[in-house]
This record gives structure tokens, sequence and C-alpha cells, in this order.
């Protein structure tokens, strides 16, 4: 299944190559995202998922091959890539809030590394992110010891969306949240989509988040993106990870394996 043409990506990966000594990830990926889209990235232990994440941020480089991140190229000067940076928000994996921070400290943050805004103007700015993540002003003081797992993914939202990004990229959103805190977790991020205008990049083996988030999905095997398309056309396609990937949700959909989309 061809890679989507658009005149309006977000992202744009072009024959990406990615080593790691002898190991080959990625070779020839190439994969663009829509303003706006939900794109559910998913693949087999080991794919390169995350590090295609980290390409992105620019926490990493590929071999080979062109990265843009909202028109520019990721080996654009230090003061243009800062600014992209800025325009880009990431929830990691376990949160990765700050332990020796409280809730406020780590959502502020990033907005003490601007070093642009006033101590009153922080404050504001931590209270309206904690209330867009549906937390109390209560909750401000705790350290994140004190916080369940579902809180320490909310304030790690509120510290991703501290510097109002455009594009959000999200590394297993719900993983290790029990079913009841896994939905109200979607269903925050589903609105801040539609409030916000978010592009959302999200890495999940978790099958129930992503039929309820993703706009598309983007298969990656055999060091590729072999599939990026709606979920419906995703099921349909013939491939064996998708089958082997997508069984249970397959079944449920009453979708038959192997209808060859493409």
């Amino acid at each position: 299944m061809s890679e989507r043409a658009t005149s309006d990506a977000v992202v744009c990966l072009e024959g990406i190559v990615t080593r790691f000594g002898r190991n080959i990830v990625h070779e020839g990926l190439d994969l663009t995202i829509r303003a706006g889209d939900i794109v559910a990235l998913v693949g087999g232990s080991g794919s390169g998922k995350t590090t295609l994440l980290r390409h992105l941020v620019g926490l990493s480089r590929p071999a080979a091959g062109r990265v843009e991140v909202f028109g520019e190229a990721l080996d654009a000067g230090a003061a243009a890539r800062l600014a992209r940076q800025r325009r880009m928000g990431v929830l990691f994996q376990h949160g990765a809030l700050f332990s020796a921070f409280s809730v406020a400290q780590n959502i502020a943050f990033p907005l003490r590394e601007l070093g642009v805004i006033s101590r009153p103007e922080i404050d504001r700015l931590v209270a309206l992110k904690l209330a867009m993540v549906e937390m109390e002003p209560a909750h401000a003081p705790l350290m994140p010891a004190e916080l369940s797992g579902g809180m320490v993914k909310r304030v790690a939202l509120a510290r991703a969306l501290a510097l109002e990004p455009e594009l959000l990229l999200l590394d297993e959103p719900t993983a290790g949240l029990d079913p009841d805190r896994s939905a109200s977790f979607i269903r925050l991020i589903r609105a801040l989509h539609r409030e916000l205008g978010l592009t959302v990049v999200l890495v999940t083996h978790d099958l129930d988040t992503l039929a309820q988030m993703a706009t598309s999905v983007a298969v990656l095997a055999e060091r590729r993106i072999v599939s990026h398309a709606s979920l419906a056309d995703t099921l349909a396609y013939d491939h064996p990870f998708v089958a082997r990937f997508f069984s249970g949700l397959q079944a449920r959909c009453g979708q038959p394996r192997g209808a060859g989309a493409g």
C-alpha cells in the first residue's frame, strides 16, 4: 500500500535508513503525516517505532534519508531546530516526570527553560494546563511518588502541552493503565485533539486505544512503512504482520483477512 501524497504535511520522512552497529532497523522508510491527523504507528518489537519518534524530536539522526517537520529539515540550524522543538510536545511511555519536582514544577519546566515569562505568568499557565488535563489545583504541590498511574500520565501530558504545541508525540500513552483509566485518557486526548487542532502521532500496542483514537494507521514492517491507511483498509491489507497484530480486532469487526486492500 503506497504512502499518501499530501500538500499539508506536518511530518515527512523520506528514504530513512537507521542502523545500530550492523543491525539495520529502517531501510528506505517513507511516511507523510498531514495536519490534524491522529496516526497510530504499529510494528513488532524492535522494529524501530520509538526510534522514529526520536528522529522527529531530534534526539537521534538516521544514517541516511530526510526528516522534515513543519516543512523544515532536521539538520536545520540550531535556532530553527529549537523553534521547531517548541512546536512539539512529547509524552514518554512512563511519563518521565522529574521525581524531585512537584506536579507544578514538572509542568513549569518547559516554561522556565524559555526564560521569557514571569513567575505569575508561569503559575497561571500551570493552573491552565492542569485544568486542561482535568486535574485540580490541589494536585499542583504533589510529588510524582504520590500520584496514581493515570495521574502521572495526565501530568506528563500537561507538561507536553505546556508550550501549546501543534504536534503531539505519544509513546504507549495507555500502557500500564487499567481499562477505566485508559478509556478516560483516550477521551481526554480526543477532546484535546478537537479543541486544539493537534496533529498526533502515537506508538501503541493496544488495539482498543488504536481503534478509538487513530484516523489512520502506519504499519512498520520489513524495515519500512508497508501500509498507511484508514483502520478499515489496514484490516483488509494482506500482510503477515497485519494478520497477526490485528487478528483480535479483525474478528470483532467481522473483517476477513487478506482481502487485498492497497
